[in-house]
């Protein structure tokens, strides 16, 4: 009985020091070249001298006939038009690069900084998460068009509204932001400038992979995207 007591406390101890010892996950901070293009049209470009990508989705209003129909909508129906505009079916209607260098992401931190350039329709800059094999994922993004800063979800081709920011924040155009989001389990934090501004409980744990998001024909430019899992 001793012997198997003190046989406990020995794999007790050594599991103890193996997690200590074991390193701490790494922060990885993806660059402007870091990012696959899956949806939309971006791109590599200068901003006073140092890359940045860019979503430009002008093309997209332009080259989509349903592009007029948005239009109309957002006259009609103010910010809610997203109510009836969501089962418009049209390409690159939400542009998404994804972070080459991050495979997966369950738990931590993912920040970037974003300046809002352009935007009739709107002015979306988000953060990407939870994307699935199936195409099924998770963002958070700041529309400048509302002022706000807002949690979706994309399943089975389907946009629905999960839960708004406690506070309206005006941005200026062409300057640079910080937004944030903290996952630990189902619990969801979302900051701009790091001001909390959005808190909810997810259905489940995160587990996809992680990038970036914009809308329609906004043009954002992203930088300083960073994972820190933990």
């Amino acid at each position: 009985m001793l012997s198997n007591m003190r046989q406990a406390l020995l794999i007790s101890a050594l599991v103890i020091l193996l997690i200590a010892a074991a390193p701490a996950a790494k922060s990885v901070k993806v660059d402007a070249n870091g990012f696959v293009s899956i949806v939309g049209n971006w791109s590599v470009v200068s901003d006073n001298g140092r890359n940045v990508m860019m979503e430009d989705g002008r093309p997209w209003k332009r080259g989509q006939p349903a592009g007029g129909l948005a239009d109309k909508a957002r006259a009609i129906y103010g910010a809610r038009n997203e109510e009836f505009i969501d089962n418009v079916k049209a390409f690159a209607y939400f542009p998404y690069a994804v972070a080459q260098e991050v495979p997966e992401f369950q738990n931590g931190e993912i920040s970037m900084r974003f300046k809002l350039i352009d935007g009739q329709l709107d002015q979306c800059a988000g953060i990407l998460f939870n994307l699935k094999p199936n195409g099924d994922y998770l963002t958070v993004r700041f529309n400048g068009k509302e002022d706000n800063l807002v949690l979706w979800t994309f399943k089975a081709g389907k946009r629905s509204f999960v839960k708004k920011g406690v506070e309206d924040v005006p941005l200026e155009m062409k300057k640079w932001y910080r937004m944030k989001i903290q996952v630990h389990g189902t619990s969801l934090k979302g900051y701009l400038n790091d001001q909390l501004l959005l808190e909810y409980t997810l259905l489940e744990p995160v587990s996809g992979r992680v990038g970036l998001w914009s809308k329609t024909d906004s043009v954002i430019y992203y930088d300083d995207y960073t994972v820190s899992p933990e």
